[in-house]
Formats: structure tokens, C-alpha cells, sequence
């Protein structure tokens, strides 16, 4: 069965690259310059997947991203020139699965495509339920939780078993922000104190084995006075 995907970029250009890229590996595009046609699209073909550029000149992605949302599951890989962490975890907490920023090896993003498309295999849309996730898979970041490893970028991170629960929690919520209360709970199983820093010792131990820089991390983020979010 075809694998149909969709592509919806103002810039000819880029929106022809992708094509390409996918078409070589045997999917069916479905390409628009504009989020009106594309919406079109999605009430009238069964799609897998879709990739949106934020910048459209009718809608921006976010919204068509929303208007997606309403009645589809299947992934969405966001293309953004924006490089600020807000806006991206805008896009994540809108329900996109995943985002690229431009420019972009097209090969990258041929790999997420492959990557979201293998985790959409767990999504029963006829029954409108979700399998129990295993495990995750995103920007070189590799979690499992049947054989309880982490690999990131090839290396096998040797993680205490709170360390690996913490990062397994935040992966579970990616895209959401989470309190340093409610990882304290669900983690240790007990009431949070307010001058409690067993959170954030945590996340620091963890950042130092995923040889994350303190002020500029890649994944896991500090957002001030609310919590901690994983992207």
C-alpha cells in the first residue's frame, strides 16, 4: 500500500527538493504552495503523514497544523526558519510530532520522515486508540523502555534507573513543559517540598552525562519558574 505524504511550502524550490528526496524512496507526494489547497487535500486523501513549512501566505503552519489536528493523527514534521526554543515548542505543543529547521540536509529530513512513519505504525486510527510506547527516537536521542537503555549520537549513556525515569518522563511529554513537582511525584512517588532540589540535581547529573552545555542545552531546556521541557 502507497505511503501518501504531504508537502505544503511557499518556496517552489524547497517544496520540489523535498519532493524529490521523498519520491526516491518510494512515497507518494502530495505538494501545495498554500495552506487552503492543502487543507483540501487532507479532507479528500488518506494521508500518512504531512510536512509543513510555518511561513504560508494565506495560514500560518502552526494554525494549519491546528486545523490538521482536529480531525487527523497522522504525524507532522514542522520546516521552520524560526530558531527561538518558544517557537518551537509552539509547534510541538500544537500537535507536531517533530520540526526541521532551515536550511536542512535533505537527507535529515528524509530520516525523521522514516523515524515518525514508523512510530504512526502504533496509532489504531479506526479504533482511535494508541499502543503503549516503547520507545523513542528523535534527533540522535534513542530510549528504550523494554530494555531500559539510552543512546545518544551512537553512545550508550549509563544512567541510574531515577535518571533514565526522569528522561523517560520528559520524552513521554515532549513538547509540554513539566513541573519540577509533578516529575518529583511521578518519579520518586512522593509528596513535593517546596525547598526540595532533588529535581534539579537530577537534571544537572543528567545533562553532564548527556554532555549537554549548562547554559545552551539541546535537549532537555529549563524553563524558568515553571519546569522543564524536552524537545
Amino acid at each position: 500500500m502507497a505511503t501518501h505524504i504531504l508537502v505544503v511550502d511557499d518556496e517552489t524550490a524547497i517544496a520540489d527538493l523535498v519532493e524529490v528526496y521523498l519520491k526516491n524512496e518510494g512515497f507518494t507526494i502530495h505538494k501545495f504552495y498554500n495552506a487552503s489547497d492543502a487543507l483540501a487535500c487532507v479532507r479528500t486523501t488518506r494521508l500518512n503523514l504531512a510536512v509543513l513549512d510555518v511561513m504560508l501566505p494565506d495560514m500560518d503552519g502552526f494554525t494549519l497544523c491546528q486545523r490538521i489536528r482536529e480531525d487527523h493523527l497522522f504525524p507532522i514534521i514542522m520546516l521552520t526558519a524560526k530558531v527561538k526554543d518558544m517557537d518551537k515548542i509552539m509547534g510541538l505543543t500544537l500537535g507536531a510530532d517533530d520540526y526541521i529547521t532551515k536550511p536542512f540536509n535533505p537527507l535529515e529530513l528524509v530520516a525523521r520522515v522514516k523515524t515518525q512513519l514508523r512510530r504512526y505504525t502504533r496509532y489504531n486510527p479506526r479504533e482511535g486508540t494508541v499502543q503503549e510506547v516503547t520507545e523513542y527516537d528523535f534527533r540522535g536521542l534513542q530510549i528504550s523502555k523494554a530494555t531500559h537503555k539510552c543512546v545518544l549520537f551512537g553512545e550508550e549513556l549509563a544512567l541510574t534507573p531515577l535518571e533514565f525515569s526522569i528522561l523517560w518522563y520528559l520524552c513521554e511529554h515532549r513538547g509540554n513543559v513539566v513541573s519540577s513537582e509533578e516529575l518529583f511525584e511521578h518519579v520518586w512517588g512522593e509528596a513535593f517540598m517546596d525547598s526540595n532540589n532533588t529535581v534539579m540535581s537530577h537534571i544537572a547529573q543528567l545533562r553532564e552525562k548527556m554532555h549537554e552545555p549548562s547554559r545552551k542545552p539541546k535537549f532537555i531546556k529549563t524553563v524558568w519558574g515553571v519546569g522543564y521541557t524536552i524537545e
